[in-house]
């Protein structure tokens, strides 16, 4: 009696599991999507090995918890997320505002001013143009998002004004910061480009140089500062800007080690204009504007 008993429970067992794993494990269908490093992918099922060499589904509980902990790395990341599946299946990615999405929530710096404060600097001047790529209200520049050859708007008026009242607080602690290049037209970094091409070839010269359309100084939003080279690293001005700048609605751009994020090499001379709100929540992640909004960096 007893043996037909345990029998009869050892089929239940392997019955109910082997229904369970089957429900549970092989629909791609039911994969979560995860965000990393920009892109989209479905999340792999995890699978235990049991003792015996059999595979064991995960729990419903363990199920559940990876799907939450993914969704949230998704939607509540440093900078939010703007990579999706491209609806037409050509397996292209395509970038949209997280703003737009209705998924992307700011994370304001307890440390930014606010509106009205004498320190408080506004969001740069948004353009209706065609071709320029905004995320969250940001224009977006680098070695994948472009600008149109005639866009010409000059040296933002509210990036200048809260660049003069940087350096008259750095000249107040002894510092002399002083504007050598602000906007660049199209044409103009199409000259400063090909010459460095001519004089160091492509490879290199991708290296520190933007090609026409991808400059950052085509924005208006962009100044590089004093000597626009090496000999401005680890100079007390050099040092202040990178710790202050984003006093002033500033981010150092091209921070150092951030080489391969950026797309360009380590430039202290080369600040960027996105107002207060951004520069304080940036500066406080001690992320690139790349890694804040997901996004890559190279040419496609």
């Amino acid at each position: 009696m007893k043996r037909s008993v345990i029998f009869m429970l050892a089929l239940a067992v392997t019955a109910c599991f082997g229904s369970c794993g089957n429900d549970s494990v092989g629909k791609a269908d039911d994969k979560p999507f995860e965000v990393s490093g920009g892109a989209v992918s479905q999340a792999e099922t995890t699978t235990a090995e049991t003792t015996d060499g059999t595979t064991e589904a995960p729990t419903a509980e363990e199920t559940t918890s990876e799907a939450e902990d993914t969704t949230d790395d998704a939607v509540q990341a440093d900078g939010g997320y703007v990579a999706s599946l491209d609806p037409s299946g050509d397996g292209m990615e395509v970038r949209t505002s997280p703003s737009a999405s209705g998924n992307y929530t700011p994370k304001p710096s307890p440390d930014a001013p606010a509106p009205g404060d004498y320190n408080y600097a506004p969001p740069p001047q948004q353009y209706d143009i065609p071709g320029l790529t905004y995320i969250d209200g940001t224009l977006v520049v680098n070695k994948t998002y472009s600008l149109p050859a005639d866009f010409n708007p000059g040296l933002d008026a509210t990036c200048e004004a809260q660049f003069y009242k940087l350096q008259s607080d750095a000249a107040a602690a002894g510092l002399d910061i002083y504007l050598s290049s602000g906007f660049r037209s199209y044409d103009l970094q199409n000259e400063i480009y090909n010459n460095y091409v001519a004089r160091d070839g492509v490879e290199k010269a991708d290296t520190y140089s933007a090609r026409p359309g991808y400059s950052e100084h085509q924005t208006g939003l962009a100044i590089d500062v004093n000597q626009i080279d090496d000999t401005f690293i680890g100079t007390p001005e050099a040092i202040w800007l990178e710790e202050h700048c984003h006093e002033y609605g500033f981010i150092l751009r091209y921070p150092q080690g951030k080489q391969d994020i950026t797309g360009y090499k380590y430039e202290s001379w080369h600040i960027r204009y996105v107002g207060t709100d951004l520069s304080y929540a940036i500066h406080d992640s001690g992320l690139t504007l790349e890694e804040y909004f997901r996004i890559d960096s190279y040419y496609h």
